[in-house]
C-alpha cells in the first residue's frame, strides 16, 4: 500500500514465531502448547497498534526478496499499512523473532535481526531522496523509532538533519539492546519508552519504582520518558511534569509485544489531543488488556 502517512515506524519488521504453554519452564523442559507466527518485529508491533487506533503508519525496514518477504508484505498492505518505502533486499532473508513463554511469562528468546542491521542507512532512503523528505525538507511529524538499529546508526540519526524537525518516539528492542539509546538519550525531541530493567541500564544503576526510574532518566538528560514497570506502575516525566499510573489487573495470557502495544496507544492518544493524564490512561489500559489475550 502506497500513500501519504502521518508516522514513520522504523526498525525491525519480522515473522514472531512464539511457543505459548499455560505449564511453568525450566531448563530443557518439553511441554504441550502452541506456536504461532505472525507479524512482528518492534516497528511492526508499534505500526499495527497504531493503525487500530485510527493512524496511518508507514514501515520502513528491510524485507528480503524471499517468499516470507513478500508474504509479510502482503498482510502488511492488508492491514491498511504503508509498505512502498521498504527497503527490500535481494540478498538478504527476512528477518525472524522466536520466543518461548511460559506460566511466568517469557522463558527465552533469540531475534534474528541481521538483515536490519546489514541493511544499515539503505532503509532511510525515502528520507533523503524526496519521498519523503530531504536535507533540505526534513520529515516533519511523529517517528517511531526502534532499538534494533545499529548503534552506529542510531547515533547518525540523532544526529541528522533529516530528523532535525522530527517528533521522535523511541524504544528499545529488549534490555540487551538498551544501552543502543545512549546516543539518543540528549536528543531534544526525542521521547523514550522503556522498562524498569532499560531505565537502570541507561542510567548504569538499580530502580525500585518506574517513578524513581523516570526521575533518573531526566537527570541524565532525557527530552522526556515514560517507564513501565509489568502491572506494577508506569510513570512518564517531561520537566517538572511527573506522572504515575497504576495499571488494572488482569491475568497474563501473553508479554510479548505487551511494550509496543502501550508505546503505540500513548502515541496515538496524544495524536489524537489527548492531554498527558488521558494519554497515559489510555496507554496502560491498552497494555494490560493486550497482556490478558484480548486485542486492544
Amino acid at each position: 500500500m502506497t500513500g501519504t502517512p502521518d508516522i514513520l515506524c522504523i526498525g525491525s519488521v519480522l515473522w514472531d514465531v512464539i511457543g505459548r504453554t499455560a505449564s511453568q519452564m525450566r531448563l530443557g523442559a518439553d511441554v504441550p502448547g502452541r506456536i504461532t507466527r505472525l507479524p512482528g518485529g518492534v516497528a511492526m508491533n508499534i505500526a499495527m497498534t497504531l493503525r487500530r487506533f485510527g493512524m496511518r503508519p508507514a514501515l520502513l525496514s528491510a524485507i528480503g526478496r524471499d517468499a516470507e518477504g513478500d508474504e509479510l508484505v502482503a498482510q502488511s498492505a492488508r492491514m491498511g499499512l504503508v509498505t512502498g518505502h521498504l527497503y527490500r533486499s535481494d540478498d538478504l532473508p527476512t528477518d525472524v523473532y522466536m520466543a518461548i513463554e511460559g506460566a511466568g511469562g517469557l522463558v527465552a528468546a533469540i531475534a534474528d535481526a541481521h538483515s536490519l542491521e546489514q541493511a544499515g542507512a539503505k532503509i532511510l532512503a525515502p528520507l533523503a531522496d524526496g519521498r519523503l523528505g530531504s536535507a533540505q525538507t526534513p520529515w516533519a511529524g511523529l517517528v517511531a523509532l526502534d532499538g534494533n538499529l545499529t548503534p552506529d546508526l542510531l547515533a547518525e540519526i540523532a544526529q541528522s538533519p533529516l530528523f532535525a524537525r522530527s517528533d521522535l518516539r523511541v524504544a528499545p528492542a529488549s534490555p540487551g539492546k538498551a544501552a543502543r539509546l545512549l546516543a539518543l538519550l540528549g536528543h531534544p525531541s526525542a521521547t523514550l519508552y522503556v522498562n524498569l530493567e532499560e531505565a537502570g541500564i541507561l542510567c548504569n544503576r538499580v530502580f525500585d519504582s518506574a517513578a524513581a526510574a523516570a526521575a533518573g532518566l531526566c537527570a541524565r538528560g532525557a527530552h522526556r520518558v515514560l517507564v513501565t514497570d509489568g502491572g506494577r506502575a508506569a510513570s512518564e516525566a517531561c520537566g517538572a511534569r511527573r506522572l504515575t499510573l497504576i495499571p488494572p489487573q488482569v491475568q497474563v495470557a501473553r508479554v510479548t509485544g505487551a511494550g509496543d502495544t502501550f508505546m503505540a496507544a500513548h502515541v496515538a492518544s496524544e495524536a489524537q489531543g489527548l492531554d498527558p493524564a488521558a494519554a497515559l490512561a489510555r496507554a496502560v489500559e491498552a497494555a494490560a488488556t493486550f497482556v490478558s489475550g484480548e486485542t486492544p
